[in-house]
């Protein structure tokens, strides 16, 4: 497979477009919007000492999680030659409806989760896929 395509990727808005996806989500499961009723449809027991436990590995495991995303993004503008951000809207908005809403529809379905749990993860992977897309498309 020819990688040649990587060195037209602009690293630095990739690293910013992951950082901006995860702080969209400290906003989105805040008490200020989802937090309440994620707990409720998630059943973590906020009160159970266990449920912190590792907390800080999961928030890092999340940041790199989605900064891959935002360079598979970043591949895809390239791939695309997308640029604006109105395709960043469109490429953020396509990508996290028809990849990761589907995976977590998947994984929910068999699960058996909650419809609002999946209302709530899957409009944030939507959200923040949009918002990482749109500063890929604008800062290249």
């Amino acid at each position: 497979m020819n990688t040649e395509f990587l060195k037209d990727i602009n690293w630095v808005a990739v690293l910013v477009a992951g950082l901006a996806y995860f702080a969209i989500g400290a906003i989105w499961y805040s008490k200020l919007l989802f937090s309440k009723k994620w707990i409720e449809y998630s059943g973590v027991d906020i009160h159970d000492p266990k449920a912190k436990e590792g907390m800080v590995q999961q928030m890092l495991f999340s940041l790199v999680m989605m900064i891959i995303c935002s360079a598979g993004l970043a591949i895809l503008i390239s791939k695309l030659e997308l640029s604006g951000w109105k395709n960043g809207v469109k490429l953020g908005g396509l990508t996290g409806l028809f990849f990761g809403v589907t995976a977590l529809s998947i994984t929910y379905f068999y699960e058996k989760k909650p419809l609002g749990l999946h209302l709530i993860n899957g409009l944030y992977v939507v959200l923040g896929s949009i918002v990482a897309a749109v500063i890929l498309c604008v800062w290249q």
